[in-house]
């Protein structure tokens, strides 16, 4: 059984690779011997990230890309394919929200900023349909390849206050089963495609929206804890059973599947 899960020498890349939750995946594989691309707007933060992660031991090299620039997505693969000869794993890990594409209690929905709204949809939808785009060419020629999207808890039942992220992510789950359609049917099962939707983490993006600043919970932070049958926000570490089953031939049949991964969260009503 061990060798099912092993992912000893296999060639990942994770966008958004030097943020919380794509940092730990990045330490995750490289745990478990793969060699991880961490792609980053800032080459400084991609490179303090592989940094640690070559301090633990593990392999890893630093790209700098905007997941909107399809010109420097194509230049990423090319080095990849220079150095490595091939890609194994894609994880789609950028993505975020922003104040302005956030509705306030006392605020209106015609009144939200549409520039901010913009960026958020950019982000989320096309900042993970373009890396796909330019890699799923890779993997077709390859006839293997492995893509992970990162959805959310607010895809699927949509959250007060957060209206771009929420229909942006929800597109997400939508992308992730068309394209584990189009790539299996078009070219072969080696080409899987799987989403994670990861419940409530804390990180800076949505870090006053959830604690105060003396580290207590907000009235959506409880609302929150109080729909969570675990009780508690999620740890990065919460993160790598599902990620190493989606990255291990262990789920070679699965695909077009959004993994949950949020103590109770959606499973829970009244």
């Amino acid at each position: 059984m061990n060798s099912i899960f092993n992912l000893e020498g296999k060639i990942a890349l994770i966008t958004g690779g030097a943020g919380v939750l794509g940092s730990r995946f990045a330490a995750t594989l490289a745990q478990q011997g793969v060699i991880v691309g961490i792609v980053s707007q800032s080459l400084e933060k991609a490179e303090n990230t592989v940094k640690n992660i070559e301090a633990n031991g593990g392999q890893a090299f630093a790209v700098q890309a905007n997941v909107l620039n399809k010109e420097e997505l194509e230049k990423v693969k090319d080095q990849i394919v220079e150095k490595y000869g091939r890609l194994d794993i894609l994880i789609n890990a950028a993505g975020g929200n922003m104040p302005g594409a956030t509705i306030q209690p006392d605020q209106a929905i015609y009144d939200m900023k549409s520039d901010d709204l913009q960026k958020v949809v950019d982000l989320n939808i096309i900042g993970t349909m373009l890396p796909t785009q330019v890699f799923a060419e890779l993997f077709a020629k390859q006839k293997s390849g492995n893509i992970i999207n990162i959805s959310s808890a607010s895809a699927q039942r949509p959250l007060t206050r957060v209206v771009g992220y929420s229909a942006s992510k929800a597109a997400i789950d939508n992308f992730t089963q068309w394209m584990a359609v189009e790539l299996a049917q078009k070219y072969g099962e080696g080409l899987r495609v799987n989403a994670i939707s990861p419940g409530f983490f804390i990180g800076e993006q949505n870090r006053a929206l959830l604690l105060t600043p003396e580290g207590k919970l907000t009235p959506r932070g409880e609302k929150i804890i109080d729909h969570t049958p675990m009780g508690r926000f999620g740890n990065p570490e919460d993160i790598d059973g599902a990620l190493l089953f989606l990255c291990s031939d262990m789920s070679k049949f699965v695909t077009g599947t959004i993994l949950k991964v949020d103590g109770g969260f959606a499973a829970t009503s009244i």
